[in-house]
């Protein structure tokens, strides 16, 4: 897949679900349980013990059913060794160049941290795929309408913070898709987070403007 098609994809349900967790076999439980309730798209965190394993053995179970890709990417180094490990896309907190270049060296697109409309047109100018508005409970949906109303062209992912509740906000707002940890994953148990995700995709779907489809403005 080219590099736009994979965002589109990854952005396509307008959640990413985070798994975060301090094992590998926590998070890849938790996965299971979120791409078993529906969703298509997860980020396994770098800050998971094993996490490169994690991302493997999920790309292995799932082939193209569902986008896997690595967060908490702070460096070129982990950039390349997730993209070896078979991340189909990249986030990070932070904005840094190296990560946005090895990312499309490899044809796979990265979603570097913002908090400042100053950082969204520098990310923009480096070529990223989508900014993740990072931490989202800094700001709020009402921030967002603002500065998309002056930079339409912005693919923006609030995450950090984001609740059940506030994220069809985001999405009205003007963002293109949110990211969502324990929001989603809390309790752990199959049938409380497939409830929460199919109620979740549904809102997000009656929240989005117009025909704007998830990755474009």
């Amino acid at each position: 897949m080219y590099r736009w098609e994979i965002t589109r994809a990854a952005l396509e349900q307008r959640v990413i679900a985070i798994v975060r967790a301090d094992s590998y076999e926590k998070a890849t439980a938790t996965a299971d349980t979120l791409l078993g309730a529906g969703l298509t798209s997860l980020e396994i965190s770098l800050t998971t013990p094993y996490a490169l394993d994690a991302i493997s053995t999920l790309r292995r179970e799932t082939g193209d059913d569902s986008v896997i890709g690595a967060g908490t990417v702070l460096d070129s180094a982990s950039a390349r060794l997730a993209i070896d490990a078979g991340a189909r896309y990249l986030v990070s907190p932070s904005l840094d160049e190296e990560v946005i270049r090895t990312g499309h060296r490899y044809g796979v697109p990265v979603f570097p941290g913002v908090s400042t409309p100053t950082e969204m047109v520098r990310a923009l100018e480096m070529g990223a795929d989508g900014l993740k508005l990072f931490p989202a409970s800094l700001h709020g949906p009402g921030w967002l309408r603002d500065v998309t109303a002056a930079l339409p062209q912005a693919p923006v992912v609030p995450t950090g913070g984001v609740t059940l509740e506030s994220a069809p906000e985001w999405i009205a707002a003007g963002a293109v898709a949110c990211g969502m940890g324990s929001a989603l994953t809390a309790g752990d148990e199959w049938e409380p987070v497939a409830k929460r995700v199919t109620e979740l995709l549904q809102r997000l779907e009656d929240a989005a403007p117009g025909e704007r489809g998830p990755g474009a403005h």
